[in-house]
């Protein structure tokens, strides 16, 4: 589905609400989401969380916007345009996680995928414990998917980071249980093994696996760009399983030499 890293979005192509942080390094963050939406000939609308200082090494000065300010963007956006997915990242508290909650809770029928951003690349933490909870209680059950790594899905279960894939899988099945999101796909790229393997699973169950060699070196934002292409797909109308397929397959294309 993908059109190639240099494709541009077209009029009539459909559209994604991307609802994130800006990263003014463009590594990450709403630059990484547009760039990725339009790699799949999907334009972007956009309501901005926060604003962000940074480099590729650091995570420096966060301004959160104010979160009647963040429920006013989606609704400009959702009244402005067709959307057919809806993409969440960076939600700083649980006034925002109330307040982008109440809008979806209007829009029931739209798809939307969440990165629970809780840690910066540098490792900052950037996430509350009353933020993560209101991540399990207000906005999850309000979501098509979750895309945890395992530090995230470590925050997410109140556990300690998975130490091997029958951990991860514990603590999947736990934030399932807790929270009545409807899929979740724990990524393993923070593993050891040889293979990066994620798991989706839907309901109580683990309903698939996605197997791709493990890179060499980093690459900032691969959450933003899963994420980011899994809603593409899915606001063209893909099944879930195939929206992953595509979203793996340009992330690892995407990957420096």
């Amino acid at each position: 589905m993908a059109c190639g890293h240099g494709a541009v979005a077209v009029s009539g192509a459909p559209q994604v609400l991307v609802v994130a942080g800006s990263d003014s390094s463009g590594g990450a963050g709403i630059v990484r989401d547009v760039e990725t939406l339009a790699a799949f000939a999907v334009k972007a609308c956009v309501a901005v969380t926060a604003v962000s200082e940074q480099t590729h090494d650091r995570a420096g000065s966060i301004e959160t916007i104010d979160a009647p300010l963040i429920a006013a963007q989606m609704r400009a956006a959702l009244e402005a345009n067709d959307v057919g997915a809806i993409k969440i990242g960076l939600l700083r508290d649980a006034a925002s996680i109330a307040a982008v909650a109440d809008v979806l809770a209007s829009v029931r029928t739209i798809p939307v995928v969440v990165d629970p951003v809780l840690l910066s690349s540098s490792g900052r933490r950037l996430a509350s414990a009353e933020t993560v909870e209101a991540l399990r209680q207000r906005l999850f059950p309000l979501c098509r998917l979750a895309t945890p790594n395992r530090h995230e899905l470590a925050e997410l279960s109140g556990r300690a980071e998975a130490e091997d894939e029958a951990m991860a899988d514990e603590q999947a099945r736990m934030v399932l249980s807790a929270t009545g999101l409807p899929a979740l796909l724990a990524k393993g790229g923070h593993g050891a093994t040889q293979d990066a393997r994620d798991l989706l699973y839907e309901g109580q169950g683990l309903t698939a696996t996605f197997t791709a060699p493990r890179r060499s070196g980093t690459m900032r934002g691969t959450g933003c760009m899963l994420s980011s292409a899994i809603a593409a797909s899915l606001a063209m109308g893909a099944p879930l399983t195939e929206a992953i397929v595509a979203a793996k397959r340009y992330v690892g294309e995407s990957w420096p030499d």
